[in-house]
């Protein structure tokens, strides 16, 4: 048998309904609309496909002449590197959960906990930022646009601010996922990029003395190919922004069609249809990224790259203006705010799925998190903060996003390392941790080089840490059960009893003998004066993983000599004890009495003992668990304390 433990607070007020009603999004599970793989790479591509918005500006002003060769090592990671790491992650988290739920399961206990906190607050520097430099690149390709007047030319941070409010906006209202526009934005903007990087091939065709002065820049210091190769080497960290994208890909895998065949289980088509999304959507990029980089570079003057400069931000937009004219170059600018702006909304989508799927489940956020509103408020004023903070300056914030995103991937190759391991298989372990070494050195190159990204990141995650474990002992006390099922036999054991009062007895088991519970037995009547005629039941609970916060309990039925027991596991022993105690009474319509002994000792080490590994003063923490569940002191169970 099995019941669901249902706790739904009321709220008061029509604007705290409406608040905490759960509007949320469409979620990526098994029972979402599914759609062909190249219409859901539309959807993760407006943040992937989004940062050619800015990146070959960015990159002309970390490498400068070398932008290009730089970016070519950059490729040769995303096709050798993150694509065959992100091809795994699809095969071991088919449901979308990503490298974060592969490293959860790989470490288990607190170690997993903390070390999968850690990572969420480079996923929240990673779409906290994926928000506000995309607003801001926005921003620069309404101001820069010829078109547009002057007055709104000193409103950066304003307009920047307007973008995302506008975003939170649609999400308060309600966001459903729509790989139509996406599909749409994707398809035109692509397109809107090969018209103008295919003029800015024809004008270097044209004009070689634009080759000849670059290759003058770059061989300025008489350095040999290999000198330059090696120097790029050491720059392509600062490029790492064209690396976003794959997390979010595996992210969105339930939205992929497979196979009619498929099962949740094993879900074969699914997989191999998101290996085509991954490896079409990282060919298409590395094509853009390579030609990108080559005109922009050789096309446009160095100075127009940096802050006040007319390709600052906007390197391929200046391109489209200048040989294209003003009527093409706004239609590019628009397309471009267009796709930036539902980056934005991907991001924000990401973040709203990535609270619910964890913190709640370690007991580290309270229940209003469940609810989409709230957290779009608390993602907007954080993202009002940091565009306030970078002055909406895209090449500021490079560095932040670009951390966010190597750690993510440097987690990913991490994981998929240690399956091999588990696997057995020495070579992939060897590709893999490599590939892994690659990545940790790129991460740190780039923490070097901009600080301000891990300065940021050490923010969301002391934050997140703090708030979560303020959480964690604020709601310890809940009664942090989602169903109960009991086996035959224990439901026999309560059946039983269910015509005079239900005694429980709460016993730690040592040696199990039919000897050790006659004496529990003995001892538990004679300090209760509980008569001999009155059946009495053991409960036992065995501690399963203290780091978890709720889950479904199973109890089992026990016989040994004339001793009926109940068995359980929970990550509390005080909570899981509260719940059964309710289940029982919920069933039978009467009180069930539970009989404790006084724990001995320092209550500080209890209280202690119990937050962390779900134990400590049993009694007391258990009466209260019913307390805060029970409101109702008549219908709560007793609570006996003797010995």
């Amino acid at each position: 048998m099995t019941a669901p433990i249902a706790q739904s607070p009321g709220y008061r007020g029509s604007l705290m309904r409406w608040l905490l009603s759960d509007n949320r999004h469409e979620k990526t599970d098994g029972h979402s609309p599914k759609h062909s793989w190249w219409q859901v790479m539309c959807l993760t591509g407006v943040d992937y496909f989004s940062t050619l918005g800015y990146q070959p500006g960015i990159a002309a002003l970390a490498a400068g002449a070398l932008s290009p060769i730089a970016t070519f090592i950059l490729i040769l990671l995303t096709l050798f590197g993150a694509l065959p790491i992100y091809r795994k992650v699809a095969v071991f988290s088919p449901h979308g959960e990503g490298s974060i739920s592969m490293l959860e399961h790989l470490l288990p206990w607190w170690q997993g906990k903390l070390f999968v906190l850690c990572l969420l607050g480079f996923v929240a520097t990673d779409f906290i930022i994926t928000i506000t430099l995309s607003a801001a690149d926005a921003t620069a390709h309404i101001i820069e646009n010829p078109l547009v007047p002057d007055f709104f030319r000193g409103q950066v941070i304003a307009i920047t601010l307007g973008l995302i409010a506008l975003l939170s906006v649609v999400f308060l209202k309600g966001f459903r996922e729509a790989i139509g526009i996406a599909v749409f934005l994707v398809v035109v903007y692509l397109i809107l990029n090969a018209v103008t990087i295919g003029v800015g091939i024809y004008q270097i065709a044209i004009n070689p003395v634009a080759i000849a002065d670059w290759q003058s820049v770059l061989f300025a210091n008489n350095q040999n190919p290999l000198q330059l190769i090696g120097i790029s080497a050491l720059v392509f960290p600062k490029l790492a922004l064209g690396l976003s994208g794959f997390e979010t890909g595996v992210a969105v895998m339930p939205l992929i069609k497979g196979d009619k065949n498929d099962t949740e289980d094993h879900p074969r088509g699914r997989i191999r249809n998101t290996h085509k999304m991954l490896t079409t959507a990282a060919l298409i990029m590395s094509f853009f990224l390579l030609t990108s980089s080559l005109v922009t570079t050789i096309l446009i003057p160095a100075a127009e790259f940096a802050a006040g400069g007319k390709a600052n931000g906007r390197a391929l937009a200046y391109l489209s203006h200048l040989y294209l004219g003003n009527g093409f170059g706004t239609v590019y600018d628009l397309s471009t705010i267009a796709i930036l702006w539902f980056a934005g909304a991907s991001a924000m989508a990401g973040l709203l799925n990535i609270v619910p799927r964890y913190l709640p489940r370690y007991g580290m956020a309270p229940d209003w998190t469940l609810a989409t509103r709230p957290l779009v408020l608390v993602y907007t004023a954080i993202a009002f903060f940091v565009t306030i903070l970078f002055q909406a300056n895209v090449e500021a914030q490079g560095g932040a996003y670009a951390t966010g995103v190597l750690v993510l991937m440097s987690s990913a190759a991490f994981a998929v390392t240690l399956v091999a391991r588990q696997h057995g298989s020495k070579r992939s372990m060897f590709v893999f941790g490599s590939i892994t070494f690659v990545f940790i050195y790129t991460t740190i190159a780039n923490i070097i080089e901009r600080p301000e990204g891990i300065k940021i990141a050490a923010t969301f995650i002391g934050a997140i840490i703090v708030t979560s474990l303020i959480s964690r002992v604020w709601r310890s006390t809940e009664l942090r059960a989602e169903a109960i099922e009991m086996d035959e036999m224990a439901q026999q054991f309560i059946a039983q009893e269910s015509q005079r009062i239900i005694r429980i007895i709460s016993h730690r088991p040592n040696r199990g003998t039919e000897h050790e519970y006659d004496e529990k037995e003995i001892k538990t009547r004679e300090d209760n004066h509980i008569p001999s005629s009155d059946p009495i039941i053991f409960l036992e609970i065995k501690i399963s993983d203290p780091s978890e916060f709720s889950g479904k309990i199973k109890i089992q039925g026990i016989q040994i000599g004339d001793h009926r027991i109940l068995r359980s596991q929970g990550a509390a022993v005080p909570n899981t004890i509260a719940a059964i105690l309710l289940y029982i009474r919920d069933h039978t319509k009467k009180l069930p009495h539970a009989y404790f002994g006084w724990a001995e000792g320092n209550p500080i080490k209890y209280l202690m003992r119990f937050i962390l590994f779900g134990e400590g003063d049993i009694a007391v923490v258990s009466r209260e668990v019913l307390r805060k569940a029970e409101k109702a002191p008549e219908r709560r169970p007793v609570i006996h304390v003797g010995g």
